[in-house]
């Protein structure tokens, strides 16, 4: 897997123009808290599978034309517990559309088997994927906002994967007779 961080206005635009021609993103959102509108978001991550990149906006990093890619109809993008990160993306005025939930679709496959839908969970019973959560409990006010390597590696580990699981899941919506079921889950989160 290629990383990338940009900082500087052409790094930006040149990993703008290489994720821009995905039909679907990874997405997650590092933040400060739980809460969107008394914390902060600290970073923005895109995965097409193959490129990763991290926005450190922690780092004064504005996120420039990838606020397009948000509001891009056309390009699927893929969240676990969408909820979450879309209070953070709407209360710092960012609109995303085209929205897949991998944690809703597996508690849509899952209902009723009692198993968690927890990403570390979740990519694990399809990809015998290990992720190391013990990196978060950095990401807090007190956080000097400067992204290491391992924080990196923590942040890019949550949407590496979300691609490849989301195809999968549907594989088993479709096979179950789930999609509609899918469907209105996600409605609610509108």
């Amino acid at each position: 897997m290629e990383i990338l961080i940009p900082r500087t206005e052409d790094e930006i635009e040149a990993a703008f123009t290489r994720i821009s021609t995905a039909t679907c993103l990874g997405c997650d959102t590092e933040t400060s808290g739980l809460n969107a509108r008394t914390g902060k978001i600290f970073s923005i991550q895109f995965s097409d599978g193959d490129l990763s990149l991290l926005l450190p906006i922690s780092e004064g990093i504005a996120i420039g034309p990838f606020a397009d890619i948000l509001a891009d109809a056309e390009v699927i993008k893929i969240f676990h517990n969408a909820r979450f990160d879309l209070d953070f993306l709407n209360e710092a005025g960012f609109t995303t559309e085209n929205v897949f939930d991998t944690m809703i679709a597996e508690k849509v496959l899952t209902k009723g088997a009692h198993q968690s839908a927890s990403l570390a969970d979740t990519l694990y019973r399809y990809f015998a994927v290990d992720l190391d959560k013990s990196q978060r409990k950095k990401f807090n006010s007190r956080w000097d906002g400067i992204w290491t390597e391992e924080l990196v590696d923590y942040a890019l580990s949550d949407v590496c994967h979300l691609p490849r699981l989301m195809q999968e899941q549907i594989a088993w919506l479709e096979k179950l007779g789930l999609m509609e079921d899918f469907n209105t889950q996600m409605d609610k989160i509108g």
